[in-house]
Formats: structure tokens, sequence, C-alpha cells
């Protein structure tokens, strides 16, 4: 074909630096989009050689990225279906540039870009012009008699267009990197650009340095820097445990083994592959701590698109592989796509079904599981109560016994005793002392000591209208109170209690309690609790709620020691024996400031010497 020169678009001068700028917001994407082109390349002489349109080569699909920090260029080269002239100037000069053009009208004027634009395949070739000032591509087609040609511009919307002696098929794209972006020439820079992008491309991809010397006796062939067939392409009963606890290991750098996982492949009413796992955790409640990644047609997208993964799910870590998404969209074009809502219910149903097969097949397993994954569930059913009703008959508890109920097993074992209401441990060490006595009353209690449990008891009473929840300090007189009736008034000893202790405004009661070792505990009302809990969750911000310290001294008036003092007569040593059942108690609810501790710790010592 003759030479020629010419513009590839009509008033576009500006176009170039407007997408250097705000084509991607990470400009090593670049290689993501060059390498997919690549790729697709390669598929399109696949599929025409599997019609029988073309005869195999038998040479091996591959796509090489050359590293020149010398002549300062970056190579990409395919062996795909490549280009003829009038193809290149219809797919490089029109088509993809007319997208970029559109792309820029629509967003050129958006602040965040990174926040809208999550990839824009088929834009991909001009990317090239964020980090190059002059780029080439030369190509020869599939066709037989094809010429090659070569197409050149430095990025200022004008274009070359030549006849070339490339002989083999394929493209190959040169970058004549700009000074500034020098990073792109070294090699262990795109080696790892190409890995976090391309890391599971079907095609092997191999990045070579061209400056490092060769050793003649070596003839070893380089190893691809890809995994061509990753897991989740194969069918689950292909797959064997440990190829997956392998495949979590090495790309999520954790050497904890998972707890489990779900397979996912799905070929209707869209496509879509992956695994999701269920990690162990290292603290109560990681919920910013999962990865999942996404990717379309094997090609890494990002982690944690909330659009596609529901936010409760990225707590998980994983991958998905979903090619039907449409991904040359912004985020809120997807958060509104009817299509990317029925994949988010589809990956919310598999999890849950997961849950429910190992809580019905394996429940000893699950029993395992549950102090790991409880924050997950929790979470996942205050976040979407669609999620909730298909995972509500799995909510388990563990009692202060050590087994796990349901919440409708723990109602109906302890119907006698407390109908309707559920007693619960939110701290096993403040509330030790109270669990002692929960037991040795022959009484049940369910420990719920995450961050979270504050909000998810809420939630479940307010989906069964009849429970209330209730901590085992709360009200601990009702569980506890012995059923014999006290004759005399107490009034006076309250008051003697509250002039020794300084403090008309402390609520002090005296109870007749069925452990008679104890003389004195601290109660919270449960909605005090609450508020407290709340405010602890939000990092003790007043939230503009009254402050509230609701706490009660109940005074055990079957203990020997308050018998006695209720005769003793009124002076220093009734003072001495009040303020230490008063910090005795605070101490045993986790509530001894470091003042108090320190006198409780000296009064201690001298009742010691007194003794001795």
């Amino acid at each position: 074909m003759a030479s020629e020169k010419g513009k590839i678009s009509i008033n576009t001068e500006n176009i170039f630096p407007i997408i250097k700028k705000w084509l991607y917001s990470d400009k090593d994407i670049f290689i993501r989009e060059l390498i997919s082109n690549a790729a697709d390349a390669i598929s399109k002489h696949k599929q025409l050689v599997s019609m029988g349109e073309v005869v195999s080569d038998e040479v091996p699909y591959k796509i090489i990225l050359t590293v020149d920090k010398k002549k300062k260029i970056l190579t990409f080269d395919d062996n795909g279906i490549g280009m003829t002239g009038e193809e290149v100037k219809k797919y490089i000069n029109q088509i993809a540039f007319s997208g970029a053009k559109d792309f820029v009208e629509k967003y050129q004027d958006k602040s965040d870009s990174k926040d809208q634009i999550i990839g824009h395949f088929g834009l991909g070739f001009y990317s090239a012009f964020m980090v190059a000032e002059k780029v080439t591509i030369e190509t020869k087609s599939y066709q037989e008699n094809s010429q090659a040609v070569l197409w050149e511009s430095d990025g200022e919307t004008s274009f070359t267009l030549d006849d070339s002696d490339y002989a083999a098929r394929g493209s190959v794209i040169t970058l004549h990197v700009m000074k500034e972006e020098k990073e792109f020439l070294d090699v262990a820079k795109v080696r790892e650009v190409v890995k976090k992008y391309c890391g599971f491309m079907p095609y092997e991809i191999f990045v070579i340095d061209a400056n490092e010397k060769k050793d003649e006796k070596d003839e070893s062939n380089p190893e691809p820097i890809n995994e061509t067939k990753p897991l989740w392409l194969k069918r689950p009963a292909e797959c064997k445990k440990e190829e997956y606890i392998d495949f979590y290991r090495k790309n999520f750098f954790d050497y904890n083994e998972p707890l489990f996982w779900v397979h996912l492949n799905i070929d209707y009413p869209f496509k879509l592959k992956g695994i999701l796992y269920f990690p162990k955790l290292k603290h109560e409640f990681e919920i910013n701590e999962g990865q999942i990644k996404l990717f379309y047609n094997q090609v890494y997208v990002a982690d944690n698109i909330k659009e596609v993964i529901p936010e409760f799910l990225t707590l998980l870590k994983g991958t998905i592989d979903c090619p039907d998404l449409p991904l040359n969209v912004s985020r809120s074009f997807l958060q509104n796509d009817g299509y990317v809502q029925k994949i988010s219910k589809h990956i919310t149903k598999k999890v849950s079904d997961k849950l429910k097969q190992l809580y019905k097949k394996d429940r000893e397993s699950y029993y395992s599981y549950w102090d790991d994954i409880n924050p997950f569930v929790k979470y996942g059913c205050l976040r979407d109560e669609k999620f909730y009703d298909k995972v509500k008959e799995v909510i388990i508890y563990k009692t202060i016994y050590d087994k796990y109920v349901t919440l409708e097993e723990y109602l109906v074992a302890c119907e006698e005793t407390h109908k309707n209401k559920v007693y619960y441990v939110s701290d096993l060490t403040k509330q030790a002392q109270y669990i002692e006595m929960y037991k040795e009353h022959e009484l049940d209690a369910l420990i719920m000591p995450v961050m979270l449990d504050s909000h998810f008891i809420t939630f479940i009473e307010s989906k069964n209208t009849d429970v209330k929840f209730e901590s085992i300090d709360a009200d601990i007189t009702n569980a506890l109170s012995s059923d014999e009736e006290q004759t005399d008034s107490n009034d006076e000893l309250i008051e003697t209690i509250k002039k020794s202790l300084g403090n008309e405004a402390l609520k002090v009661e005296a109870k007749t309690l069925k452990n008679k070792d104890i003389s004195a505990i601290i109660s919270t009302s449960e909605e005090g609790k609450r508020m407290g809990e709340m405010s602890k969750m939000y990092g003790g911000m007043n939230l503009g709620m009254p402050s509230m310290n609701d706490d009660t001294l109940i005074i055990n008036m079957a203990n020997p020691t308050v018998k006695k003092l209720v005769t003793m007569k009124d002076g220093e040593k009734k003072d001495l024996v009040i303020k230490h059942i008063y910090q005795l108690a605070k101490l045993s609810a986790g509530k001894l400031d470091s003042q108090e501790l320190s006198e409780f710790i000296k009064r201690s010592a001298g009742i010691l010497e007194k003794t001795l």
C-alpha cells in the first residue's frame, strides 16, 4: 500500500493530554490493556482455526513483553490474528479512538475518576500514550498474501501508515517510553504489573530483559509469568482439597488454611466462575481484612467492587471471574444495572447455600467454624435481610456450657425458668462471677462477645418480637434472687451505705440472693448497657445521646458479712467494711478505676495484716 499520513480525527487537538490524565487512575493499567488486546487477537485466530477457516501452524500462542532500558522502549508481541492496513485504519484510527473521545467527553469534568472508572476494555490501545511519547504498531494479518504494515503516532493526533517487511503473523506494539515514566523500563516493575493484572491470562506471557546477558550453555525455555488455567475454571468435582489450599496460600499470602470455600461455577443465566474462601480470623472482627479479586475473562480488574460483591462478603478472600460484566461503564451505572444486581444476589445465594449445607451435612465442622465465621454471618444479616432470611435457621450461639444451640433450642430448654428471655454474656472476664452464679443454679446464657453483637441482638429482637435479650449482669435479681420473703425494711441500711460512701446519688438495693457467698454485685440495666456498647463501638463518641450511669449496687442480705453489717454500730470500722464490699463488687464487674484499685489493694493488705 502507498505511504499514508493523516489526522486520526478532527477537532481533537487536546484529546491526548486529557487521555493521559483521565483515562485510567493507575498508569500501570496500560500494560493490562495492551496484553488484553493481544489476548483478544489470539482468541480470534484460535476461533478461526477451530472453525476450520484457517489451518493451524502448530506454533504455541504466546505474548512476549520485551523491556529495553538502553533504547527506552517496551514492546508487546503477539502471534494473534494480526491486521491489514485497512483494519488498522478502521480499528485504531476510527473505532478505538472514537471510544476514547466519547470517554473524554463524558468524564473530563469529573473530579475523581478513580471512584468512577473500573476498566475500559476497547479503549485500551490509547492508554499506551499515558507513558509513551511515540507508539508504533507493526502487524501482519493471518490472511494469505496480506501486506504487513507499520503504523506510527507521536501522540499529537497525527499518524503515518506504511508497508512493512514484518514477516510473522500477529502484531508488535512498541512504546517509546517518556523519561518521566522510566519506572516502566524496569523489568521487575513490569513483571510485578503483569502478575497483578494478567497472572491468570489464558495464553502464556513472557517478560524478557533485552539487556540481560544470555548464558549460551543454558538452553532451557523461560518460564511464563502467568498461570493459564486457574483453579476457578475447573469443575468443582475435578479439584482436590490440596489444590484449593495451595491456590489460597499462593494468591492471598496467608499460610493459615482457610476454614472452607465456595466454588462458583455458573453458565446460566450468566457466566460466573470463582472461589470464595472463608479465612481464619486473627482478631474478633476483621471486616476490612478480606480481598475478593474481580476478573474479566481472566484479566484482573479490581478488588472488592461493591456493585458486584455484596459489602458483607468482602470479609472473605477469593476470586470471581465474570466475562458478562459491562466493564466499560462507570461505577454509578453498575450500581443501578439490574444485570449486575442479579450477579450480586446469586453470589449471596451460593454463600448462604454453602452455610446451610455445612450445617445439615457436617454439623461438627460447622460448630468448629462458628467462632471465626459468626462476625461475617451477623454482619451479613444486618446488611442484607434477604441473606438473614436464607441463613436464619443455621445461626447458632455458644452457651456458657460450651454447647452450640439455635435460638429456638435455647428458648425451649429455658422455657420453665425464663420464658422468651435470653440471657447473654458479652465479656467472659468481667462477667466471670455472674457466669459462675448462673452455673451454680443451673441457668444458661449465650456467649456474645463480638463488638457487633449489640447491634445484632437488637436486630434479632426486631425479628422475634416476643423475645427479649438481657445481659446476665443487667437484671441479676430476676434470675438469682431467693424465693425467701424479706420481712424487714432495709431502707436504713441503704441510707447508711450511701452516707458512708459519700454518694447520695448511688443506686442501692437490698436483695436476698440464692448465693450466700457474695456480699454485693453491680447490676446495669439492659438499656444502659446497650448504649454503653454502642458508644464503645463508635470510639466513645457522644452521638448526641445522654450520658447514662445506670449501675445499681445490689446488697445481698443472705450474706453473713452483710448480716453482721446490719447490726454493726456506726463508725470507722463499719465505713471500712462498706467501702470494701462496694469496691469488691465493682472489681468483680470490671468497673474499678485505677485510683479505687489502689485504695482496694492498700485496704486488703491492711486487713491481711490484722488477721495475722
